[in-house]
C-alpha cells in the first residue's frame, strides 16, 4: 500500500507542478533589453579625415550593466567630463531602465556658428514597464552660444537650426526620441546633425551626447499566479481529498 501511495503522491505533485508552472509561464521568454552610453561621434568635417569615436562608457542589460569614464575628448569636436551609464532589468517585474549622464560638455564643433556652447550636465533616461515605454531628458546649465539658454526639460524632439551666414549647416535635436521597429525607444539627450552641402558647410555626420535605449519590457515571471495557481490548487483538492478518504477508510477497517 505504501508503494501505491508514493506513486499517487508523485503523480499528484507532477500534475500540480505542471499546471502551476503553465499558468506562470510568460507569453514570450525573450527578456527586455536596454543600453546606454555617454558620447558617440561619427562625422566628416570639411577638408578633414572622418572621425569616429565611442560609444564612450557603454552599458547594456547583458553586461556590463554600468559603466563610467572620467573624461572624453574628441579634438575640435567635443569635450566632456565624467560619464556614467547604466542599463538594468528587474527580473521580477520585467521593467527595464537605461540612463546616461555626461558632465561638463563643450562643443567646439559649433563654435564658428554659435560661439561657445556648453552644458553642465546632459542626462537621458528611458524606462520600459508593462504599461509602456517612455523617456526624458534633463539639461543643467545649458547654454548654446548665440541661441542662449534652453529649457532644462526640453519637449521631445525639440529642434534648433544652426546657421553659418545664410547657410543652414546643422540641426541640434534636444530630447530626441526615436521609436524603433522592435518596440524599443531610444532617447538621445543632445543630437547634433551636420547637414553637409555647400562650400561653407561644417561637414556631415552626427554627434550624440547621452543616449539611452530600452524596451519593450519583458513579461513578469512570478513563480505562480492567476489562473495557473487556482487551477493547480483545485486539482490538489480534487485528487488529495479522495486519496485521504481511502486511507482513513482502510485504517478504520484495520482497527
Amino acid at each position: 500500500m505504501k508503494s501505491s501511495l508514493v506513486r499517487r503522491g508523485g503523480l499528484l505533485a507532477a500534475v500540480v507542478a505542471s499546471v502551476v508552472l503553465a499558468g506562470a509561464a510568460p507569453a514570450s521568454a525573450a527578456p527586455g533589453d536596454g543600453s546606454a552610453y555617454g558620447v558617440k561621434v561619427d562625422v566628416k568635417l570639411l577638408g578633414q579625415n572622418a572621425v569616429k569615436a565611442g560609444p564612450f562608457a557603454a552599458a547594456t542589460t547583458a553586461g556590463p550593466t554600468s559603466s563610467s569614464l572620467a573624461k572624453a575628448d574628441v579634438p575640435g569636436i567635443l569635450t566632456a567630463g565624467v560619464i556614467n551609464a547604466e542599463a538594468k532589468r528587474d527580473e521580477n517585474s520585467g521593467a527595464v531602465t537605461a540612463k546616461a549622464s555626461t558632465a561638463d560638455v563643450t562643443l567646439p564643433l559649433l563654435k564658428a556658428a554659435l560661439g561657445d556652447v556648453g552644458i553642465k550636465l546632459v542626462e537621458a533616461v528611458c524606462t520600459a514597464t508593462q504599461k509602456g515605454v517612455e523617456g526624458s531628458t534633463k539639461l543643467v546649465g545649458a547654454n548654446l552660444g548665440s541661441v542662449g539658454a534652453v529649457d532644462a526639460a526640453p519637449a521631445a524632439n525639440t529642434q534648433i537650426k544652426v546657421g553659418l551666414g545664410a547657410l543652414n549647416v546643422a540641426t541640434i535635436i534636444l530630447n530626441e526620441q526615436v521609436k524603433n521597429p522592435d518596440g524599443s525607444l531610444t532617447v538621445n539627450a543632445v543630437h547634433v546633425k551636420l547637414l553637409g552641402g555647400g562650400l561653407k558647410a561644417l561637414g556631415d555626420g552626427d554627434v550624440i551626447v547621452s543616449s539611452a535605449t530600452c524596451g519593450p519590457a519583458a513579461p513578469p515571471m512570478p513563480l505562480a499566479s492567476g489562473a495557473g495557481l487556482w487551477i493547480g490548487l483545485g486539482l490538489l483538492g480534487a485528487v488529495a481529498v479522495p486519496v485521504g478518504t481511502r486511507i482513513l477508510r482502510r485504517r478504520s477497517a484495520q482497527a
